[in-house]
């Protein structure tokens, strides 16, 4: 059994997370308490089991800025053989340090570290309680949080970001004067997580804001003491990241292959792509226009071009001259994730139903889930809730208006459920949630509404959301998309016009024969649409009414159902008192056919419609706290995610949802929807433009929203701290005494030197730091370090003295440089 099938055979298929470091071209296991920090020297193995019944699992291979070629390649073999060992299912991604994925950095929520060195030279990661340390971070991010570590001096500071003095038994956190809310809070969460983790809970946190740093004299001093007397400005902000331009780049699909006996890479398709591309016999390269590249494997595919793949995707990126930093995911046939499956317009699991799928063209009308339906289920089942789209059993109270002359006319309930297309229309239906009133403001378009109607529609939606405080859901319901409750309210007698206007008065033009296909089981989920006056619009498996100045002909398929006529014959009493002629697909009259124009064509098919989501919900951070509106994805995620001063884009295909945060400002709330509806534009597998857009408030989120999150807390917005509230909780740490120390005993020199301040650590005596002519008298300047305490030459360097002295000559006067001794 070889070196690696040993490590292998120790690894357990838990979930959770297990990492490892590459040390001398081993794999070795890092523990717990140090996950989240990386050695910029050294490459990493992640391996993440998810919690769901799936067990989905995905493998990462993290390089860093300054590892060997040789420890990179040992770790891009170990990601082969552990793929292989856990049966070729889990996903592999390369991350490249300061541009790793965002699946990557969920799994850190407080945030990344990366530390100078590397494991494999004699650094420790974190050793629990140690606290000779000194070191100062650099924060960026709200989201997605990483820590650099940077030179312990003035110089690293700007005005824009948030930087952490870690003394040991004190970390201190200076914000920058323009850093923002969540930024601040952020880093307070990652100091605390640096206390917890690695100091055991045995260190305090002290907090001062840069742009009133009088206001914390004691911490000022202390700053002061480790890095000097400030002198000059600070430097201006940094930017923050590039927004993700995976969304609106060009998608290629490439077929690899060795038959030959090199290989060749060969353009297949560019986006939108469909799953029928992809032959179980062969690996593809997909392209997101150099910003990530995607590797699929096919289950039938050779073991050479299957264990090749990641090396591939690597020379790729070579071939193609993108930049080394650009992600790689690697997964097999059936084991693709989301963000793949999200590339093409449509995706069919194995075991799927064939059938039309949940997406339509704009016009084409939705075959609805025929599945009986126990809305009790919902209460149960939060998830359930938000698949199905359900907020309640649909008994609350309807109140509908139309847009007339530009102002809100009430709709005459006798009158409620019939939608014209040349109007638009706002229903409000309100509901109790826990004994607390609940509202939804649906706005339904009509497909030939004047755009001053559109535009009238959205406003008055605006004036109704204010006389109610803001607490309805906001749903843009575009003309034949009407989601399931809004179909539910109805009761059945939901009918879309294709024309006109439901004005009282205004006579509408007579279009002669008229065509309505009605489709549901029960009141819950039936509506009649009208279509096309002609045989092709008919269907075999649905009921269709045709109305006649003279007959009205109520039609069956031969693949609907007893339900299914049943409503069929209940909506055709709505749309006439006349009696209807019941007529059997195959023995239409010679009437029917005249009406219709003639016999023509239609669909034939018979197919079971079944529910599914393929699609994984996709969540995204909208911000302009960075000074520029930006679009951030965040994986894995949960109600945590959701920050107060932002708005967030829940995107489940079928539905998107913009969730706004109670601190929101209005240009990210405007912008927002703009950039939702570009979105569904650019997306790449051709999304429907008609997808509901959904509005939803802070504190006012319906089942249909709060579903897509595991355990969902209703009370978290009242008992979750700000960042004012959690810095006050820090304490004052002003109380701790601080000695600053050096001793060394030599014949021309004694020197103790004592300090008190804000904070208890050890440090290095700073009259060693300093050129050969200002040395004290006697020490020898090439040897300088021999004059340090074991303590502090660990601090200074970070690894004991037998281990320095194991290093290569230019190794430790490397490390001698950087630490101002050489």
């Amino acid at each position: 059994m070889t070196e690696a099938q040993d490590v292998l055979k120790n690894i357990q298929r838990k979930p959770g997370l297990q990492i490892w470091t590459i040390s001398k071209m081993k794999m070795v296991p890092v523990p717990e308490q140090a996950h989240g920090n990386f050695f910029e020297g050294d490459c990493y193995i992640i391996l993440n089991v998810s919690n769901s019944t799936s067990q989905s699992t995905d493998i990462h291979y993290w390089i860093g800025n300054t590892s060997s070629q040789d420890e990179q390649g040992a770790a891009a073999i170990y990601v082969t053989q552990l793929d292989k060992y856990l049966g070729g299912s889990p996903v592999q991604y390369r991350e490249v340090q300061g541009c790793e994925s965002a699946k990557f950095k969920s799994y850190f929520k407080n945030g990344l570290i990366y530390k100078k060195g590397g494991a494999g030279s004699g650094f420790t990661h974190v050793e629990t309680n140690t606290f000779n340390i000194q070191r100062l971070l650099h924060v960026k991010g709200t989201k997605h949080v990483t820590a650099r570590e940077v030179e312990v001096s003035w110089s690293s500071f700007n005005l824009g970001d948030i930087f952490l003095l870690d003394l040991g038994k004190a970390v201190i956190q200076w914000n920058g004067p323009q850093s923002n809310r969540q930024e601040k809070l952020k880093a307070v969460l990652l100091a605390q997580d640096i206390r917890d983790r690695e100091r055991g809970g045995r260190a305090q946190i002290g907090v001062i804001e840069g742009g009133q740093e009088e206001a914390s004299p004691e911490l000022m001093k202390l700053m002061i003491s480790v890095l000097g007397q400030r002198t000059g400005h600070l430097k201006e902000s940094i930017p923050d990241d590039k927004p993700d331009q995976n969304q609106t780049s060009i998608i290629k699909l490439y077929h690899v292959s060795d038959a030959s006996g090199q290989l060749l890479v060969q353009e297949v398709a560019t986006s939108p792509l469909t799953q029928d591309l992809l032959s179980s016999s062969d690996c593809y390269i997909l392209d997101q226009g150099g910003s990530s590249v995607m590797v699929w494997k096919g289950k039938a595919a050779s073991d050479e071009e299957r264990s090749s793949a990641l090396s591939r995707a690597v020379g790729f990126i070579k071939a193609k001259n993108y930049p080394s930093n650009t992600k790689v995911e690697v997964m097999s046939e059936g084991g693709e994730s989301a963000m793949f499956k999200h590339l093409f317009k449509s995706w069919k699991e194995k075991g799927q139903t064939q059938g039309l799928g949940r997406t339509h063209s704009v016009g084409k009308i939705a075959k609805v889930d025929q599945v009986k339906f126990d809305v009790m289920e919902l209460h149960a089942q939060p998830k359930l809730a938000a698949q199905e789209r359900m907020v309640d059993d649909a008994s609350g109270h309807i109140q509908v208006w139309r847009i007339e002359n530009l102002e809100l006319k009430e709709v005459n309930p006798s009158t409620f459920g019939q939608f014209y297309g040349g109007d638009c229309y706002l229903v409000l239906y309100t509901y109790n949630r826990a004994n607390k009133q609940q509202y939804i403001l649906y706005m339904w378009q009509g497909r030939h509404a004047t755009q001053d109607e559109v535009t009238a529609c959205a406003y008055q939606a605006v004036n109704l959301d204010n006389k109610y405080n803001g607490a309805p859901t906001q749903v843009r319901v575009v003309m034949g998309k009407e989601p399931r409750h809004f179909l539910a309210i109805f009761k059945g007698r939901l009918i879309i016009f294709e024309g006109g206007t439901g004005r009282p008065g205004v006579v509408n033009p007579d279009p002669g024969a008229r065509l309505f296909q009605v489709r549901g089981t029960h009141e819950m989920n039936t509506k009649a649409t009208e279509v096309p006056g002609r045989a092709s619009s008919l269907n075999t498996n649905d009921v269709f009414l045709l109305k006649t100045h003279q007959n009205v002909f109520l039609w069956y398929g031969k693949g609907c159902s007893g339900d299914e006529r049943e409503m069929g014959k209940a909506v055709a009493d709505l749309l006439s008192e006349q009696d209807k002629q019941i007529v059997m697909e195959g023995q239409e009259p010679a009437a029917f056919w005249v009406a219709l124009g003639g016999k023509a064509p239609y669909a034939t098919d018979k197919r079971l419609e079944k529910e599914v989501a393929p699609h994984e919900p996709r969540l995204f951070e909208c911000s302009n706290q960075t000074g520029r509106f930006l679009m951030t994805e965040v994986a894995d995620f949960t109600q945590d995610d959701l920050d107060e001063d932002d708005v967030m884009l829940l995107d489940t295909w079928e539905e998107i949802f913009l969730w706004i945060g109670n601190s929101a400002n209005q240009y990210e709330t405007q912008e927002s929807y703009n950039s939702a509806v570009e979105y569904l534009k650019t997306h790449p597998a051709g999304r429907d433009p008609g997808t509901p857009i959904t509005t939803v408030k802070q504190g006012h989120e319906p089942p249909t929203f709060t579903g897509w999150f595991n355990a969902w807390d209703a009370h978290k917005w009242s008992v979750s701290l700000s960042y004012e509230e959690m810095k006050s909780k820090l304490g004052d740490i002003s109380q701790i005494t601080v000695v600053k120390k050096y001793q060394y005993d030599l014949h021309t020199c004694s020197h103790n030197q004592r300090m008190s301040s804000s904070i208890s650590n050890a440090y290095v005596d700073q009259s060693l730091i300093k050129t050969p002519n200002q040395l004290p008298q006697g020490l020898d300047p090439e040897k300088r370090e021999e004059y340090l305490t074991d303590a502090e030459f660990e601090n200074l360097f970070g690894c004991t003295r037998n281990n320095f002295q194991r290093l290569p000559k230019w190794r430790q006067n490397d490390l001698k440089k950087k630490a101002g001794l050489f």
